[in-house]
Protein backbone atom coordinates (compact mmCIF):
# COMPACT_ATOMS: atom_id res chain seq x y z
CA UNK A 1 0.00 0.00 0.00
CA UNK A 2 0.93 3.58 -0.62
CA UNK A 3 1.72 5.80 3.03
CA UNK A 4 3.33 8.86 3.35
CA UNK A 5 6.33 7.16 5.50
CA UNK A 6 7.71 5.72 2.40
CA UNK A 7 8.41 9.36 0.79
CA UNK A 8 10.28 10.82 4.28
CA UNK A 9 13.84 8.88 3.40
CA UNK A 10 15.28 10.90 0.48
CA UNK A 11 16.02 14.63 1.16
CA UNK A 12 12.93 15.82 -0.60
CA UNK A 13 11.00 19.15 -0.52
CA UNK A 14 7.90 19.06 1.50
CA UNK A 15 6.06 19.87 -1.61
CA UNK A 16 8.06 17.11 -3.50
CA UNK A 17 6.90 15.14 -1.22
CA UNK A 18 3.48 15.93 -1.16
CA UNK A 19 3.27 15.86 -5.10
CA UNK A 20 5.05 12.50 -5.32
CA UNK A 21 2.71 11.15 -2.76
CA UNK A 22 -0.38 12.52 -3.95
CA UNK A 23 -0.08 11.71 -7.85
CA UNK A 24 0.48 8.05 -6.41
CA UNK A 25 -2.62 7.67 -4.58
CA UNK A 26 -4.73 9.30 -7.65
CA UNK A 27 -2.72 6.49 -10.19
CA UNK A 28 -3.85 4.23 -7.49
CA UNK A 29 -7.46 5.40 -7.51
CA UNK A 30 -7.11 5.34 -11.29
CA UNK A 31 -6.22 1.27 -10.91
CA UNK A 32 -8.44 0.18 -8.02
CA UNK A 33 -11.73 3.07 -8.79
CA UNK A 34 -11.14 4.24 -5.10
CA UNK A 35 -13.14 7.08 -4.02
CA UNK A 36 -11.49 7.12 -1.04
CA UNK A 37 -7.89 7.19 -2.58
CA UNK A 38 -8.76 9.86 -4.64
CA UNK A 39 -10.59 12.01 -2.22
CA UNK A 40 -7.12 11.82 -0.13
CA UNK A 41 -4.97 12.75 -3.37
CA UNK A 42 -7.19 15.51 -3.80
CA UNK A 43 -6.96 16.71 -0.64
CA UNK A 44 -3.28 16.56 -0.15
CA UNK A 45 -3.15 18.34 -3.41
CA UNK A 46 -5.22 21.07 -2.09
CA UNK A 47 -2.46 20.85 0.73
CA UNK A 48 0.01 21.47 -1.61
CA UNK A 49 -1.39 24.69 -3.61
CA UNK A 50 -2.09 26.23 -0.38
CA UNK A 51 2.07 26.30 0.57
CA UNK A 52 2.61 27.10 -3.34
CA UNK A 53 0.48 29.31 -3.85
CA UNK A 54 0.26 31.06 -0.74
CA UNK A 55 0.24 35.01 -1.86
CA UNK A 56 -3.39 35.38 -0.82
CA UNK A 57 -2.40 34.87 2.73
CA UNK A 58 -0.83 37.95 2.97
CA UNK A 59 -3.92 39.40 2.00
CA UNK A 60 -6.23 37.46 4.46
CA UNK A 61 -3.96 37.86 7.21
CA UNK A 62 -4.47 41.71 6.61
CA UNK A 63 -7.62 41.85 6.54
CA UNK A 64 -7.91 39.56 9.73
CA UNK A 65 -5.37 42.34 11.37
CA UNK A 66 -7.99 44.78 11.16
CA UNK A 67 -9.91 42.80 13.58
CA UNK A 68 -6.83 42.88 15.67
CA UNK A 69 -6.62 46.53 15.45
CA UNK A 70 -10.21 46.78 16.42
CA UNK A 71 -9.38 45.16 19.94
CA UNK A 72 -6.37 47.31 20.20
CA UNK A 73 -8.89 49.99 20.34
CA UNK A 74 -11.36 48.86 21.84
CA UNK A 75 -9.88 46.54 25.02
CA UNK A 76 -6.75 48.53 25.35
CA UNK A 77 -6.20 46.96 28.68
CA UNK A 78 -6.39 43.37 27.64
CA UNK A 79 -3.45 41.20 26.71
CA UNK A 80 -3.66 39.22 23.56
CA UNK A 81 -2.18 37.60 20.55
CA UNK A 82 -3.16 36.73 17.13
CA UNK A 83 -1.21 33.55 15.38
CA UNK A 84 -2.09 31.88 11.85
CA UNK A 85 -0.48 28.85 10.70
CA UNK A 86 -1.30 26.42 7.77
CA UNK A 87 -1.75 22.39 9.31
CA UNK A 88 1.87 20.67 8.64
CA UNK A 89 1.76 17.77 6.14
CA UNK A 90 2.04 15.15 9.18
CA UNK A 91 -0.77 16.83 11.24
CA UNK A 92 -2.98 16.64 7.78
CA UNK A 93 -2.12 13.15 6.77
CA UNK A 94 -3.01 12.28 10.40
CA UNK A 95 -6.03 14.08 10.62
CA UNK A 96 -7.71 12.71 7.46
CA UNK A 97 -7.03 9.11 7.93
CA UNK A 98 -8.20 9.29 11.86
CA UNK A 99 -11.27 11.05 10.46
CA UNK A 100 -11.75 8.41 8.06
CA UNK A 101 -10.80 5.31 10.55
CA UNK A 102 -13.90 6.93 13.61
CA UNK A 103 -16.07 7.16 10.03
CA UNK A 104 -16.27 3.17 9.55
CA UNK A 105 -16.01 2.50 13.53
CA UNK A 106 -18.71 4.13 14.54
CA UNK A 107 -20.61 3.29 11.79
CA UNK A 108 -19.74 -0.60 11.83
CA UNK A 109 -20.66 -0.05 16.37
CA UNK A 110 -23.59 1.40 16.23
CA UNK A 111 -25.31 0.17 12.84
CA UNK A 112 -23.48 -2.87 11.79
CA UNK A 113 -23.08 -1.75 8.28
CA UNK A 114 -19.98 0.21 6.50
CA UNK A 115 -20.97 3.75 5.32
CA UNK A 116 -20.64 4.61 1.45
CA UNK A 117 -17.19 5.29 0.81
CA UNK A 118 -17.83 8.34 -1.40
CA UNK A 119 -19.48 10.15 1.60
CA UNK A 120 -16.96 8.54 4.30
CA UNK A 121 -14.10 9.88 2.48
CA UNK A 122 -15.73 13.33 1.53
CA UNK A 123 -16.70 13.30 5.39
CA UNK A 124 -12.62 12.91 6.10
CA UNK A 125 -11.24 15.52 3.90
CA UNK A 126 -14.11 18.28 5.15
CA UNK A 127 -11.74 19.81 7.30
CA UNK A 128 -11.95 23.75 7.66
CA UNK A 129 -8.42 24.25 9.70
CA UNK A 130 -6.18 23.38 7.33
CA UNK A 131 -5.67 27.70 7.25
CA UNK A 132 -6.54 28.27 10.85
CA UNK A 133 -6.12 31.43 13.05
CA UNK A 134 -5.96 31.90 17.09
CA UNK A 135 -7.10 34.40 19.12
CA UNK A 136 -5.68 34.24 22.78
CA UNK A 137 -6.94 36.77 25.12
CA UNK A 138 -6.03 37.35 28.88
CA UNK A 139 -6.99 39.81 31.21
CA UNK A 140 -3.94 41.51 33.82
CA UNK A 141 -4.51 40.73 37.09
CA UNK A 142 -4.13 44.63 38.12
CA UNK A 143 -7.35 45.50 36.29
CA UNK A 144 -9.50 42.87 38.04
CA UNK A 145 -11.92 44.43 40.71
CA UNK A 146 -12.40 43.24 44.45
CA UNK A 147 -13.85 39.58 44.55
CA UNK A 148 -13.70 39.31 41.00
CA UNK A 149 -12.74 35.71 39.31
CA UNK A 150 -9.86 35.83 36.53
CA UNK A 151 -11.24 32.88 34.80
CA UNK A 152 -15.11 34.22 34.57
CA UNK A 153 -14.03 37.77 33.43
CA UNK A 154 -12.02 36.56 30.53
CA UNK A 155 -14.41 33.89 29.67
CA UNK A 156 -17.19 36.22 29.63
CA UNK A 157 -14.65 38.99 27.14
CA UNK A 158 -14.04 36.05 24.82
CA UNK A 159 -17.50 35.22 24.29
CA UNK A 160 -17.69 38.94 23.77
CA UNK A 161 -15.07 39.34 21.31
CA UNK A 162 -16.60 36.13 19.43
CA UNK A 163 -19.78 37.79 19.31
CA UNK A 164 -18.36 40.94 17.55
CA UNK A 165 -16.06 38.85 15.25
CA UNK A 166 -18.32 38.06 12.09
CA UNK A 167 -20.06 40.96 11.46
CA UNK A 168 -16.54 42.93 11.64
CA UNK A 169 -14.93 40.48 9.28
CA UNK A 170 -18.11 40.27 7.09
CA UNK A 171 -17.06 43.48 5.81
CA UNK A 172 -13.56 42.52 5.29
CA UNK A 173 -14.69 40.15 2.43
CA UNK A 174 -15.15 36.82 4.52
CA UNK A 175 -18.00 35.04 5.22
CA UNK A 176 -19.26 33.10 8.32
CA UNK A 177 -20.44 29.53 7.71
CA UNK A 178 -22.83 27.55 9.74
CA UNK A 179 -21.56 24.03 11.14
CA UNK A 180 -23.73 20.61 12.12
CA UNK A 181 -21.88 21.08 15.65
CA UNK A 182 -23.82 24.46 16.30
CA UNK A 183 -26.91 22.94 15.34
CA UNK A 184 -26.56 19.81 17.73
CA UNK A 185 -25.03 21.63 20.36
CA UNK A 186 -26.23 25.39 20.45
CA UNK A 187 -24.24 27.73 22.55
CA UNK A 188 -25.96 29.21 25.34
CA UNK A 189 -23.73 32.36 25.75
CA UNK A 190 -24.09 33.57 22.39
CA UNK A 191 -26.95 35.77 20.84
CA UNK A 192 -29.05 34.09 17.88
CA UNK A 193 -27.28 36.19 15.39
CA UNK A 194 -24.10 34.33 15.28
CA UNK A 195 -24.83 31.09 17.19
CA UNK A 196 -24.54 28.95 13.89
CA UNK A 197 -21.40 29.34 13.24
CA UNK A 198 -20.11 28.77 16.58
CA UNK A 199 -18.48 25.03 17.48
CA UNK A 200 -18.34 26.03 21.51
CA UNK A 201 -16.29 24.09 23.45
CA UNK A 202 -16.10 25.96 26.07
CA UNK A 203 -19.90 25.10 27.29
CA UNK A 204 -19.25 21.74 25.71
CA UNK A 205 -16.07 21.22 26.98
CA UNK A 206 -14.40 17.59 25.43
CA UNK A 207 -13.36 14.72 26.77
CA UNK A 208 -9.87 15.55 27.06
CA UNK A 209 -10.45 18.91 28.57
CA UNK A 210 -9.84 20.53 25.50
CA UNK A 211 -11.88 24.11 25.81
CA UNK A 212 -12.17 26.91 22.46
CA UNK A 213 -14.76 28.57 20.26
CA UNK A 214 -14.13 27.70 16.58
CA UNK A 215 -15.31 29.16 13.67
CA UNK A 216 -15.14 29.06 9.88
CA UNK A 217 -14.87 31.69 7.36
CA UNK A 218 -14.96 31.60 3.22
CA UNK A 219 -12.34 34.01 2.20
CA UNK A 220 -14.04 35.54 -0.66
CA UNK A 221 -10.67 37.01 -2.42
CA UNK A 222 -8.97 33.40 -2.34
CA UNK A 223 -12.36 30.77 -2.28
CA UNK A 224 -10.68 29.68 0.71
CA UNK A 225 -12.08 27.90 4.02
CA UNK A 226 -10.22 28.95 7.16
CA UNK A 227 -10.72 28.60 10.35
CA UNK A 228 -10.55 31.34 13.78
CA UNK A 229 -10.40 29.80 17.08
CA UNK A 230 -10.60 31.89 20.46
CA UNK A 231 -9.40 30.87 23.28
CA UNK A 232 -8.34 32.13 27.00
CA UNK A 233 -4.41 31.99 27.80
CA UNK A 234 -5.48 29.42 30.84
CA UNK A 235 -7.36 27.29 27.45
CA UNK A 236 -4.14 27.90 25.61
CA UNK A 237 -2.05 26.59 28.16
CA UNK A 238 -4.00 23.62 28.42
CA UNK A 239 -4.26 22.70 24.77
CA UNK A 240 -0.92 23.61 23.94
CA UNK A 241 1.21 22.30 27.32
CA UNK A 242 -1.66 20.45 28.99
CA UNK A 243 -3.04 17.26 28.94
CA UNK A 244 -5.73 18.39 25.82
CA UNK A 245 -1.94 18.77 23.67
CA UNK A 246 -1.41 16.79 20.71
CA UNK A 247 0.87 14.03 22.10
CA UNK A 248 -1.46 13.03 25.03
CA UNK A 249 -4.54 13.47 22.57
CA UNK A 250 -2.42 11.40 20.15
CA UNK A 251 -2.14 8.29 22.96
CA UNK A 252 -6.06 8.57 23.60
CA UNK A 253 -6.67 8.22 19.84
CA UNK A 254 -4.37 5.45 20.26
CA UNK A 255 -6.30 3.65 22.61
CA UNK A 256 -9.31 3.64 20.15
CA UNK A 257 -7.75 2.82 17.21
CA UNK A 258 -6.04 -0.19 18.39
CA UNK A 259 -9.39 -1.42 19.31
CA UNK A 260 -9.58 -2.80 15.49
CA UNK A 261 -13.57 -3.02 15.74
CA UNK A 262 -13.78 -3.91 12.20
CA UNK A 263 -11.86 -7.16 11.62
CA UNK A 264 -8.86 -7.08 9.07
CA UNK A 265 -9.69 -7.43 5.80
CA UNK A 266 -13.22 -6.70 6.02
CA UNK A 267 -12.69 -2.97 4.27
CA UNK A 268 -9.63 -2.71 2.09
CA UNK A 269 -10.09 1.91 2.73
CA UNK A 270 -10.39 0.86 6.70
CA UNK A 271 -7.40 -1.40 6.58
CA UNK A 272 -5.02 1.00 4.71
CA UNK A 273 -6.43 4.61 6.93
CA UNK A 274 -5.69 2.32 10.02
CA UNK A 275 -2.01 1.13 8.85
CA UNK A 276 -1.15 4.82 7.84
CA UNK A 277 -2.46 6.08 11.64
CA UNK A 278 -0.23 3.34 12.86
CA UNK A 279 2.73 4.20 11.04
CA UNK A 280 2.82 7.91 11.75
CA UNK A 281 2.52 7.09 15.41
CA UNK A 282 6.03 4.85 15.16
CA UNK A 283 7.68 7.31 12.75
CA UNK A 284 11.04 7.86 14.66
CA UNK A 285 11.58 11.81 13.21
CA UNK A 286 14.93 11.61 14.32
CA UNK A 287 15.78 9.13 10.77
CA UNK A 288 13.43 11.17 8.35
CA UNK A 289 15.87 13.20 5.59
CA UNK A 290 13.35 16.06 4.14
CA UNK A 291 14.99 19.18 3.14
CA UNK A 292 14.79 22.00 5.69
CA UNK A 293 13.89 19.68 8.86
CA UNK A 294 16.16 18.34 11.34
CA UNK A 295 15.00 16.59 14.93
CA UNK A 296 16.90 15.07 17.70
CA UNK A 297 14.50 13.37 19.15
CA UNK A 298 10.48 13.50 18.32
CA UNK A 299 9.94 16.06 20.52
CA UNK A 300 13.28 18.52 20.24
CA UNK A 301 12.45 19.71 16.50
CA UNK A 302 14.16 22.13 14.31
CA UNK A 303 11.19 22.59 11.40
CA UNK A 304 11.33 25.20 8.86
CA UNK A 305 9.37 23.54 5.77
CA UNK A 306 5.87 22.68 7.37
CA UNK A 307 6.45 18.88 8.17
CA UNK A 308 5.72 17.99 11.20
CA UNK A 309 4.68 21.65 12.90
CA UNK A 310 2.30 24.19 11.07
CA UNK A 311 3.77 27.01 9.15
CA UNK A 312 3.32 30.47 10.50
CA UNK A 313 1.56 32.68 8.83
CA UNK A 314 0.92 35.69 11.44
CA UNK A 315 2.09 36.87 14.68
CA UNK A 316 0.38 39.65 15.92
CA UNK A 317 0.78 40.81 19.84
CA UNK A 318 -0.83 43.27 22.35
CA UNK A 319 0.60 43.86 25.60
CA UNK A 320 -1.57 45.69 28.09
CA UNK A 321 0.03 48.84 29.13
CA UNK A 322 -1.91 50.34 31.43
CA UNK A 323 -0.81 48.14 34.51
CA UNK A 324 -1.99 50.22 37.08
CA UNK A 325 -5.24 51.07 36.17
CA UNK A 326 -8.55 49.42 36.79
CA UNK A 327 -11.38 48.17 34.40
CA UNK A 328 -13.58 50.54 33.75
Amino acid sequence: MIKLNDYLYSGDTVLKIIDKYASDLLAEAGRTGSTVDTVHGRYLADLESLLIHNDFLTSQSQRIREFYMHMVRKYPYLAFSFKGRIKSLIRAEEKFNRKLVNIYTDSYEKKGTLPDDEKAARDAASVRDLIAYRIIISIPKCHLGPGEDEDAVNIGLLYKIAEELPEFLEMEDFVPQSNFFAKKHPSSRLPESVKPYYKDYVEYTSERGYQSLHIAFLDRVSDSIFEIQLRTKKMDDYAEIGQADHFSYEEGQHLRENRRVIPKGVKREYDEAYERLDSIRKLDLTRVDVNMFTAVSNVLINDSCGLFRGRLILPYEHLSRFQNDRMN
